[in-house]
């Protein structure tokens, strides 16, 4: 039977520290506990990584954090030759923090990259510099530079981002909240968690477990770096941070 983690990240992505307890470890020596504060990965979003700080002192790497057989169990990932932890043992969690930093505005970029391109969504992969959104158009009509001055004015604006939930029934009565073309969000839990971006969110609503930053303004510069013809019908869109560079 799947263990269920308690996700404190879902209600405060900026917790960085937090104190858990073992409660299994798998065969694979991946560690569960009864929360955490470490994302798995999904989404498109890498998993956190970090270290857990035992009663005495002593330090457990974590290289990775992935999901089980539900979302819901939380799996931390040991970097090799590291001391396992005991079933019940208490453990002070510590993510590096920078990186989520990183993946959190990048996170909150690609949906701000969904709103200037409203077409659905063929794939998307999240990482701390360099991330990508698909979108299914036959022909692109944008270039980089249109692109990156409305992705621009959205950052510059500071728009408010909160999360709120809804009913699978909610849903279902308004699908277009759903932009990703192959992926559905997990029904059958009666809530789903929107991400929603503008007062009232007038800018976007739209089903994501990801973390993200609190406002527009802090992901901070941004440019489209390339845009790539990925078949007849799909278009890579490539986000970094920082500026334009020049050509």
């Amino acid at each position: 039977m799947a263990q269920k983690t308690e996700a404190l990240f879902r209600a405060d992505a900026y917790l960085r520290t937090a104190e858990a307890q073992v409660v299994a470890i798998n065969d694979r020596g991946g560690i569960l506990l009864d929360r955490t504060i470490f994302y798995a990965t999904s989404g498109g979003q890498p998993g956190d990584t970090g270290v857990f700080e035992r009663a005495d002192g002593s330090r457990i790497m974590i290289a990775a954090t992935i999901t089980g057989e539900t979302k819901d169990e939380i799996i931390h990932v040991p970097a090799p030759e590291q001391a396992l932890p005991a079933v019940g043992e208490k453990l002070n969690l510590a993510i590096d923090w920078q990186r989520r930093h990183l993946l959190m505005r990048m996170h909150s970029a690609c949906h701000l990259l969904t709103v200037v391109c409203p077409f659905p969504i063929t794939g998307a992969s999240v990482a701390e510099d360099d991330s990508r959104v698909d979108f299914d158009i036959p022909d692109a009509g944008f270039t980089k530079e249109e692109v990156t001055a409305r992705l621009m004015e959205l950052v510059r604006a500071d728009h408010p981002i909160f999360t709120r939930l809804i009913t699978d029934e909610e849903l279902a009565a308004n699908p277009g909240l759903v932009k990703s073309k192959n992926v559905r969000p997990p029904l059958g839990t009666g809530k789903i968690r929107l991400v929603c971006i503008g007062e009232n969110a007038w800018i976007d609503s739209q089903p994501c477990g990801g973390t993200h930053v609190k406002s527009t303004g802090e992901v901070g510069e941004i440019h489209i770096g390339k845009i790539e013809k990925k078949g007849r019908e799909n278009r890579r869109f490539r986000i970094r941070f920082g500026p334009m560079p020049a050509n």
